[in-house]
């Protein structure tokens, strides 16, 4: 059943949010900002609370880099009152993944308050933290309610927006990722929230042009499409439809970054330009026939364990020991298991085809994300050829799921 849960997008979102809130017999709140979301609509947001006779601590997250982090977690959690009031996000995904986190913690309830249409996880249940600089999804919970302010969607930032299109680009791939792991790797799956989440993906990307152009029409069907895949992960139970090898490769940049202490890209840039590349796997394997897979697969040996370990320590350093755990059903392969992986992919080889067939051609997405204004290739992230090369041979080592990187692991692409 689609989950029940209060979404209003419009010009009216604050009266509409205090008459939820007065609706909930909610008297009290901890609204979370950063400066630009402040500015953008936290204040305009705190004084009509506060002139309706709300009571309203108001936090303000300052730094360079507003990253989910323990820092900025722990300074949420020392500066909020604890009395049980529900917090307010108002921000983007990285304050959202931030107060989700806080809250879930904490025992209470959070209400979304989203200043741009640049993420789906507003809705999801899942908080990607960077966590002792690794990358890892929470499972945490989902808002009460989403109240988006049109003008503020509107008004963001281009790079913000074409963020968002970027993320919700990515569920061609993702989405072919989830059923590739459900026949290859038998993990659940479900067909009727992949195609509400397809029919999302379909609406948004037939408004690129408006989106670009930061149209009401544009914008509201990217907003929608964002919620409702968010929606999708709550129901599912998992990222699964909403994130894949896209997802993996975006992580495995954004680590990088942190690493070295470099600015962050926005999530959906990464995203977007993943799956471009995520694309490729996609389309070679379209053109493999069943004998060329049944050769390579021939001679491809048991994942040695030991060698296997060995090189996630080499490329993930002192945060390997998570990525080893991950892994473990990978790992733990026999001879006769690994076997029978092979045999199915041999055998399923026709149903693996008529998935790749549901990915967009590389070039059609890059012409998607030039369209809307956004990064459209790793120059444009400013990764270096290596950088590339590392994600898209070892980003599949980040999660446990059989996607079309892993795939193609095994078939020496």
């Amino acid at each position: 059943m689609k989950p029940q849960l209060p979404v209003y997008i419009g010009s009216d979102a604050i009266p509409e949010l205090i008459r939820y809130c007065r609706a909930q017999k909610f008297d009290r709140f901890t609204l979370v900002a950063d400066e630009n979301t402040y500015a953008a609509l936290g204040q305009r947001l705190e004084n009509a609370l506060t002139q309706g006779g709300f009571a309203v601590k108001t936090i303000v997250l300052t730094g360079r880099e507003v990253i989910p982090d323990e820092h900025y977690v722990v300074q949420v959690l020392l500066e909020a009152p604890i009395d049980g009031r529900p917090y307010l996000a108002v921000g983007s995904g990285t304050l959202t993944d931030i107060v989700r986190f806080a809250s879930h913690r904490t025992r209470t309830g959070f209400i979304s308050v989203p200043t741009a249409a640049s993420v789906d996880g507003f809705t999801s249940v899942g908080a990607p933290m960077v966590i002792g600089r690794w990358k890892q999804t929470v499972q945490t919970q989902p808002p009460l309610a989403v109240f988006a302010d049109e003008m503020t969607l509107r008004a963001a930032p281009r790079l913000m927006i074409a963020s968002g299109f970027g993320d919700m680009m990515g569920k061609y791939t993702s989405l072919a990722d989830w059923e590739l792991g459900a026949i290859l790797w038998d993990e659940p799956y479900d067909e009727a929230i992949d195609q509400r989440a397809r029919r999302a993906l379909n609406r948004c990307m037939a408004n690129a042009e408006q989106i670009r152009r930061a149209g009401e029409a544009g914008i509201c069907s990217q907003m929608e499409g964002l919620i409702e895949t968010g929606l999708c992960m709550v129901e599912a139970g998992n990222s699964r439809p909403a994130g894949g090898s896209e997802h993996h490769l975006s992580h495995y940049w954004e680590m990088t970054l942190l690493k070295e202490g470099r600015p962050a890209i926005l999530h959906g840039a990464k995203v977007g330009v993943a799956t471009t590349l995520v694309a490729r796997r996609y389309e070679k394997i379209r053109h493999m026939t069943r004998d060329e897979v049944s050769v390579r697969l021939a001679a491809t040996p048991l994942p040695d364990r030991e060698r296997e370990i060995a090189l996630l320590q080499n490329v993930f350093g002192a945060v390997a020991g998570q990525s080893i755990l991950e892994q473990a059903p990978f790992l733990d392969m026999t001879a006769e298991s690994f076997g029978q992986l092979k045999a199915k992919i041999v055998e399923r080889w026709q149903d693996i085809q008529a998935i790749a067939a549901t990915v967009p051609a590389p070039a059609d997405l890059v012409e998607l994300l030039r369209t809307v204004g956004g990064p459209a290739d790793t120059r444009a992230l400013g990764l270096n050829e290596n950088e590339v090369a590392m994600a898209e041979k070892y980003a599949h080592y980040l999660r446990n799921r059989f996607t079309v990187m892993k795939l193609a692991y095994i078939l020496g692409l």
